[in-house]
């Protein structure tokens, strides 16, 4: 693994992707960087692989473009694999945007988000709207979710909708307009440097899935904001690298969400909720799988 990029341009801004058999996307993605801000070329862009089947599709497609390419030696899951990117960047960056390679950055998106960073010392991240392909915006920014909140979503959202719980979760996305938010979805998200570094970056404890929410609680206990800048838009044009182990994916992610919750609700008073929490997402696991 390389330990270190080259800072021959002293990069300022750097844009880090994790590819996991996301070659087809790749070059979309890495194209629409370079539009993405005025630095242009100047935006150090690394794609961390995930020991992809299709790396070597996936080395040549980055380097042609004249990104970085890491190879992270196994699969690593989502944060880490940000991590062992974010490891690689030289001291002059400032600014970093994570982002899944299946999106595409609007021209002068990355600016955008840059400029709203710079404008409150106390901004910790910064997202942007996040367009689905029809043109839908996907609820990016979310409320933190709460223990009873959580339970209440495990249990009911897939037979009952329109729940209270699974309402109140999402109800920050139903705002309009730049705002201050409980966490930002980590299919796009810029960050300060300096707030990665005293947090220590994504916790790698998860492999997928609430690695972005779990990032935007620690940066709000911190003191620090997560913005939601809508002036700035990308759009998500693919699907999940691993949609063909769906069933997989939904375990991990009652795992992950179970993991969260009982992280953020650790006293040991708490311990009948945590297990009506691991039983409600067990059921739901169940129904679903």
């Amino acid at each position: 693994m390389t330990n270190e990029i080259p800072n021959r341009l002293a990069p300022t801004l750097a844009v880090v992707t994790v590819s996991y058999n996301s070659g087809h996307h790749l070059a979309t993605f890495l194209e629409s960087t370079k539009q993405a801000s005025a630095l242009g070329a100047g935006v150090l862009v690394v794609v961390a692989d995930n020991q992809s089947t299709d790396a070597d599709a996936a080395r040549l497609t980055t380097e042609s473009a004249g990104a970085r390419f890491l190879d992270v030696g196994f699969n690593a899951g989502y944060g880490t694999a940000a991590n062992a990117a974010l490891a690689t960047l030289p001291e002059t960056v400032r600014y970093v945007l994570v982002s899944n390679p299946d999106v595409v950055l609007s021209p002068g998106s990355l600016d955008v988000l840059v400029e709203t960073a710079q404008s409150n010392p106390r901004t910790g991240a910064v997202g942007p709207a996040v367009l689905e392909p029809d043109g839908s915006v996907y609820p990016s920014a979310r409320a933190v979710p709460s223990l009873r909140t959580g339970l209440g979503h495990a249990l009911f959202a897939n037979v009952w909708p329109s729940n209270p719980w699974t309402q109140r979760y999402h109800q920050e996305h139903a705002a309009t307009g730049t705002r201050e938010v409980g966490w930002l979805s980590g299919a796009c998200v810029l960050f300060p440097r300096d707030v990665l570094d005293d947090l220590d970056g994504f916790d790698s404890g998860y492999f997928m899935y609430f690695e972005d929410v779990d990032l935007g609680w620690r940066i709000g206990r911190a003191g620090y904001v997560n913005v939601y800048q809508p002036s700035a838009v990308v759009t998500h044009v693919g699907a999940h690298a691993t949609r063909d182990s769906s069933d997989a994916m939904r375990r991990e992610h009652h795992r992950s969400a179970y993991r969260f919750l009982s992280t953020k609700y650790s006293a040991w008073w708490l311990w009948p909720l945590r297990v009506a929490l691991r039983a409600g997402l067990s059921i739901r696991a169940r129904l679903h799988g």
